[in-house]
């Protein structure tokens, strides 16, 4: 089966004899049958997961199997309060996380409700309206303006159309297209009329590549921050098995009974093993992706968040993200002394309003603003000729009261050829050879009156598409939080180099054809010479500037030429590597189609960039996916929005800013919960273990670890809540910062519980269930005292300060904790002078712990500038 491109390359009779159809008559009803069991219904094929392996999936992993063997263990020694607590957890999560799937996966279902329901088909002989997934390769259809195109198709028969397919290629304006163009499945026909050939059907349409695409991202898809809950979790997990196991052996050598002391290890892994961690840092996000969601900004994709927070490289969309993704009017410049008011009535005179036309469409915005629309009505357009890509113009015959004359509008050399030689042609291509290498496209205007021969030309008008009023701006505060901005675009290399100018993005911006390995710059850089060279030779007189005009025109002729070809076999392309590099050191690429958009995503994840991918259309939608954070701009596609993490609502790229801003605090209270985490859990079980194996003492009771476990854990969902700064540089999970601050916490806090053992028992000579109680009080106050540490790499007293949610959770827990000890509640009493004695010790251990952190994160950062 050949490829669309193939195609383009064969002429209308060389289609028709490979595709075996007739262009009057069609395929008939038998053969149309044959080719739907050999290429399948025109339809996007849906390979869901079933519900059963995506509930199993999450009861299948390292932290779902310690729960799931602690809830065992559980109903083995008959404890059912906490096999039931122990399974709600694992349900919950389990449920949560299910759910986030669910809101995801609807990408493909969208993008494939996007195709064209109907089509008007030659069956038979006859035309027929059949449903678009029966078309086959071979089908001989009629496509006409409002259609959507239902395949990849070559146009065999009639004048022209004009199709938008901005949403697949990322052009700015509707392209047209003539007998033996192809045009694409799902773009869509503003102008005109054809009879085409259906050349490739489904998947293998340049639609269907998107889709499979979006698929293929998404079978990729694993984040950041589901790596680092597994690093966390096996960490964790190691340790606790490691430490429980010497709990057990101990035991078994002092022939202890072995059921109580399986329950106490049970309760203590239970404790120990991070059951919540998943729950409290989905909540965390989910409460950033509240706040995100009140600055216009709706998050399909939680751990999203903490890819954004992360992201270094920004890959932003031209049309429709960075522009306004419509034609404006430049700086009109007149001739032969007209006036610009002369020059834009003129045009409008020569277009039709209700046409809609996108190059139309601001001549008539422009007259409303000035005020000209009232002179305009008074003009009669007594016949319009409408723009096909033949004459590549219109023409209008417009009358007023008595006088009756004609206007035209269209391809600048066009419109000169209708005028006079008196007129300066030199200085009119200049401009129009300007208004070029700005990326503009150019119209002439000219008007004849009825006993002239020639037109007179009256000025040109430069349209482009401008940028967004706030691009400039983001793209300079994105700067600022120290991300490099890329941007990628269908457009032609002049068109994104001047939007790149305004926009202050950089110069560097290459063609697609770079990220092939292959470039043409040497090439075109040599016939430039040549062309210099060759020109002084023929022209010994001409001037420096004429020798750089002649050698600007070659050159153009050459970029058209060379991107119709390919590079010979022989010619040295690119390593990957050096392609990586070409990718970072650029500041955007112009030509992109889909599969180079998601091939510039992968290469630059392959360089270790955490990658942000901005978009509006069906062909950003792979690139989306693929990227950490897929950002669909406002007023996207569905298939953009469904693809996409991250959904801004309001028009602009400001809301980006507040969005990675929100999402780099959202991602410092799960560094700070995460870090806390870990050290309490080195604190206790270490402890634990070590007094157990070297003095035969068991510090807490497993009553005194459940309490600790639920005054610990309950309240620290207000650590989503918490005050935190904003980083000016993207953060990342440094899993070695992460883990040497919490296991040097979690070290001086073994130490702290050591002293505070000693100092009751060898000091104070108290009873061991008073020792037990004054531990586990120290390891109550100590826990949460814990949290403010871990908060921030600051001294505890800088600011920002923490939010009052989470202080007052932290000071009521240990409040709970100290009525606990006092007064003896399901432990032993301490009363109030000890109680005070133990909250004085972890104080003075808080501010050891916190200048301890300070110089542990100066020693793990030496090497680095952070």
């Amino acid at each position: 089966m050949k490829k669309t491109e193939d195609y383009e390359k064969l002429s209308v009779d060389e289609t028709l004899d490979t595709l075996q159809t007739e262009k009057g008559k069609g395929l008939s009803s038998e053969e149309v049958r044959k080719r739907l069991q050999e290429y399948g219904y025109n339809e996007i094929p849906e390979k869901e997961e079933s519900t059963f392996h995506r509930v199993f999936r999450r009861f299948w992993g390292p932290i779902p199997w310690m729960i799931e063997i602690a809830a065992a263990l559980s109903a083995v020694v008959k404890r059912w309060e906490d096999f039931a607590i122990i399974m709600v957890l694992l349900l919950t999560n389990a449920f949560i996380d299910l759910w986030q799937e669910s809101k995801a996966m609807n990408a493909l279902k969208v993008l494939k409700n996007k195709l064209a329901k109907k089509a008007l088909v030659l069956r038979d002989g006859r035309f027929q309206t059949v449903d678009a997934r029966e078309l086959v390769p071979g089908d001989i259809i009629k496509i006409k303006i409002g259609d959507l195109i239902p395949a990849d198709v070559k146009l065999v028969e009639g004048d022209f159309i004009q199709a938008d397919q901005s949403a697949l290629t990322g052009e700015s304006l509707p392209v047209s297209k003539k007998t033996g163009d192809v045009a694409y499945s799902n773009s869509i026909v503003k102008q005109g009329e054809m009879i085409a050939v259906v050349i490739n059907t489904a998947m293998n349409t340049f639609f269907g590549k998107t889709v499979a695409l979006v698929a293929r991202a998404q079978r990729e898809e694993k984040s950041h921050f589901q790596k680092a809950v597994i690093h966390i979790g096996n960490y964790l997990i190691i340790i606790t098995i490691f430490l429980a196991a010497i709990i057990l052996i101990t035991a078994m050598f002092r022939h202890e009974d072995m059921i109580e002391i399986l329950r106490f290890t049970l309760v203590l892994t239970v404790a120990a093993i991070p059951v919540a961690l998943p729950a409290v840092l989905s909540v965390t996000m989910a409460v950033g992706a509240m706040n995100l969601s009140k600055r216009q900004a709706i998050v399909s994709r939680l751990v999203a968040i903490e890819e954004l927070a992360g992201v270094d490289v920004l890959c932003s969309d031209k049309t429709g993200t960075l522009t306004q993704n419509r034609m404006t009017v430049s700086d009109p410049v007149t001739f032969g002394g007209h006036t610009i008011e002369e020059l834009m009535l003129y045009a409008a005179l020569a277009s039709r309003e209700e046409n809609k036309d996108p190059i139309e469409v601001p001549l008539f915005e422009y007259l409303e603003k000035t005020g000209q629309m009232q002179e305009f009505r008074q003009y009669e357009q007594i016949r319009f000729t409408p723009f096909d890509p033949v004459s590549k113009r219109t023409e209008a015959v417009v009358k007023s009261g008595d006088r009756t004359f004609m206007v035209t509008k269209g391809a600048s050399q066009v419109i000169l050829e209708l005028c006079g030689e008196e007129i300066d042609r030199h200085e009119i291509l200049k401009k129009v050879e300007d208004f070029a290498e700005k990326g503009f496209r150019t119209l002439g205007v000219a008007v004849k009156q009825p006993e002239e021969k020639n037109y007179e030309f009256i000025g040109l008008l430069p349209l482009f598409d401008p940028p967004r009023e706030d691009s400039k701006d983001t793209i300079q505060e994105a700067r600022n939080l120290g991300l490099d901005i890329k941007m990628v675009t269908g457009d032609n290399v002049s068109i994104a180099r001047h939007i790149a100018d305004i926009l202050g993005i950089g110069e560097n911006i290459l063609d697609a054809r770079e990220l092939k390995g292959a470039s043409n710059r040497e090439l075109i850089l040599l016939g430039k010479v040549i062309a210099m060279a060759v020109y002084r030779r023929l022209a010994p007189g001409a001037t420096e500037e004429e020798a750089q005009r002649i050698a600007k025109e070659i050159v153009r002729e050459l970029e058209k030429e060379f991107g119709k070809i390919e590079l010979p076999k022989g010619y040295v392309k690119m390593h990957e590597s050096e392609i990586i590099e070409v990718i970072e050191n650029a500041d955007g690429f112009a030509q992109v189609f889909p599969e180079d958009k998601y091939f510039i995503v992968d290469k630059l994840q392959k360089a270790g960039h955490i990658v942000g991918m901005t978009g509006d259309g069906v062909n950003d939608a792979p690139a989306l996916k693929k990227a950490d954070a897929g950002i669909a701009v406002s007023g996207a596609t569905d298939a953009a929005r469904a693809a996409a993490d991250l959904v801004l609502l309001s028009p602009g790229l400001s809301v980006i800013i507040d969005a990675i801003k929100g999402a780099r605090v959202t991602f410092e209270r799960m560094k700070s919960y995460s870090i806390y985490r870990i050290a309490e859990t080195i604190r206790v079980i270490l402890f634990m273990t070590a007094s157990i194996v070297i003095f035969n003492f068991y510090p807490v009771t497993a009553i005194m670890i459940i309490i600790l476990a639920f005054l610990n854990d309950l309240p620290i969902l207000a650590i989503a809540y918490d005050r935190t700064k904003v980083n000016n540089r993207p953060v990342k999970w440094n899993m070695i910062e992460v883990m040497g601050i919490s296991t040097v916490l979690g070290i001086l806090g073994v130490i702290a519980s050591f002293g505070i053992f000693y100092i009751a028992e060898e000091y104070m000579h108290l009873s061991a269930p008073v020792v037990q109680s004054f531990i586990f009080l120290k390891l109550a106050v100590a826990g949460h005292l814990t949290i403010f540490i871990t908060r921030t790499d600051n001294r505890f007293w800088q600011k920002p300060h923490p939010a009052p949610l989470l202080l007052w959770a932290a000071i009521a827990t240990k409040g709970v904790a100290t009525l606990f000890a006092v007064y003896g509640w399901f432990i032993a009493p301490i009363g109030w002078r000890n109680a005070i004695l133990v909250w004085a010790y972890a104080l003075a251990w808080f501010v050891i712990n916190d200048f301890v952190k300070i110089w542990t994160y100066r020693i793990l950062r030496k090497d680095k500038k952070i």
